[in-house]
């Protein structure tokens, strides 16, 4: 799950034989996916076992700072909404995401105390990732310009569309922005709801012209709400378990809204697979949210997902936007070594 923050040095495309490391890269991305309980497939969890998923202070997680930079300029979110979105589910994610880091938001838990967290990370001169996230230009492909599956290296293509666009096409903006590419819920990704909801990379020059950060995000409604959309929406094969009622009333969004949280932080803290990641391969990188997988609150770990909080009307959250609540994951605190959050009870 990587990116490049900095496209001035990307500007020409790279040799063949770059490309074909570059690509080789691409097909083995450590990706993001939403923790179900007892879950104990994926590659993190291989290669560290249960201590990934371990709320309290861990020797065997080493994450490392290996020189790379971190988005220290401030981050803009520029969105394409791949398919048809109702405007409700859009005002949701919109909120999220202008919450970050919002002045306003003075309730706590907050959103913006969440990603002071993701603030502590600092490249090699010492300056932090900025506090300033907010929402940039929007576009729509209604019309699925790339049709209804898309693979990892075709949602570039969708990308390039964006910002290459005849009418209103979204800014380049290579230093401080990320492209967020949100797909309906009846469009397939590749090895989407095969433990796969979301991840982050970069653009190729050869591909889209620039190298420009970006994240991909699912609406698992109609194809896995059991798997991306834990802990709302719950798998069918687990007897007995009960799904929790969503803070914004919309599982599948809400559920989403977790995962969009998690690219954006380790497209900050990691955008070129060489800044801050566990493990001793870049290909496979152990990023500051994969530490954390399923971890909402205090006492989190293994299929557990932590001391949350209830509203009166029934609703699980873990923290306060400007308006709304949400449920988000925590993130690896390397100060402290172990995973925080703003709803921490210690």
């Amino acid at each position: 799950m990587r990116c490049r923050s900095d496209g001035s040095r990307r500007s020409m495309a790279p040799p063949l034989h770059t490309l074909y490391l570059l690509f080789f890269f691409f097909l083995r991305l450590s990706t993001a996916w939403r923790p179900l309980p007892h879950m104990k497939n994926n590659l993190t969890e291989l290669e560290f076992g249960g201590y990934k998923k371990y709320e309290g202070s861990s020797e065997f997680v080493k994450l490392k700072y290996h020189m790379g930079p971190v988005l220290t300029s401030n981050i803009t979110v520029h969105i394409i909404w791949y398919g048809t979105w109702p405007s409700a589910q859009k005002r949701i994610i919109r909120e999220f995401i202008n919450s970050i880091s919002s002045a306003d938001d003075h309730r706590s838990p907050s959103v913006s105390g969440w990603w002071k967290t993701v603030q502590l990370y600092t490249d090699q001169t010492g300056s932090n990732i900025t506090r300033s996230v907010r929402l940039g230009q929007e576009k729509n492909d209604r019309l699925l310009s790339h049709g209804k599956t898309l693979t990892r290296l075709s949602i570039q293509s969708v990308i390039k569309s964006a910002v290459t666009a005849k009418t209103k096409p979204l800014p380049i903006h290579p230093k401080g922005g990320v492209y967020l590419l949100l797909t309906a819920d009846d469009v397939y990704v590749e090895d989407f709801c095969q433990n796969v909801c979301g991840f982050h990379y970069f653009t190729f020059p050869s591909i889209v012209g620039y190298t420009l950060p970006y994240a991909w995000v699912g609406n698992s409604a109609k194809l896995c709400p059991g798997m991306c959309a834990y802990p709302f929406s719950v798998p069918d094969y687990i007897p007995g378990l009960k799904p929790l009622k969503s803070p914004n009333g919309e599982a599948a969004i809400d559920g989403m809204i977790s995962v969009i949280a998690h690219e954006i932080a380790e497209v900050a803290s990691n955008p070129l697979a060489n800044a801050w990641y566990a493990g001793e391969d870049p290909s496979f990188p152990v990023e500051i949210a994969d530490l954390c997988e399923g971890i909402y609150g205090t006492g989190g770990g293994g299929s557990y997902t932590g001391q949350m909080l209830n509203d009166e009307d029934g609703a699980t959250y873990n923290m306060h936007g400007i308006r709304r609540r949400f449920l988000v994951q925590w993130v690896w605190n390397h100060v402290v070594n172990y995973c925080t959050g703003p709803n921490a009870l210690d």
